[in-house]
């Protein structure tokens, strides 16, 4: 177990000598920072660009910073795409509301009709024709 302890050890120095090393000679050289940046056609166009342009942009581009019409175009599209979708959603919930309001509804008169029914028939004293027959005609 120990031997392994001590390969780990070792592995970790190298390392951190090499990062030391690394960030010393970094003064002289460019370094190059992937940055993501959003277009007006709903794509991320990748750029490189050297590190302190980077921290430019993203120093440009703080919280108060003032957003591009691309980028005001894009975010727009999203609000109104996503309050279709709310909009969408909310009607059909509507319209499974009314349909099971009509059906309860339709359950209710037809449980009525038939309760009258029986009504009709048990009180029915035979002196008079049925209830059917006996409609004024309008």
């Amino acid at each position: 177990m120990s031997w392994t302890h001590a390969t780990l050890l070792a592995l970790l120095a190298v390392l951190l000598a090499l990062l030391c090393e690394c960030h010393a000679g970094e003064s002289g050289t460019e370094v190059f920072v992937f940055v993501s940046h959003l277009h007006a056609d709903c794509s991320l166009k990748r750029i490189f660009m050297k590190e302190a342009d980077a921290s430019n942009f993203f120093r440009k581009r703080s919280r108060r910073g003032v957003k591009s019409q691309d980028e005001i175009n894009i975010e727009q599209r999203q609000v109104l795409a996503a309050d279709e979708r709310k909009r969408e959603f909310h009607e059909e919930k509507r319209n499974e509301f009314e349909s099971s309001a009509e059906e309860d509804h339709d359950e209710q008169n037809e449980r009525t009709r038939e309760s009258t029914e029986q009504w009709r028939e048990f009180h029915y004293d035979g002196m008079n024709p049925p209830h059917e027959y006996n409609r004024h005609s309008i």
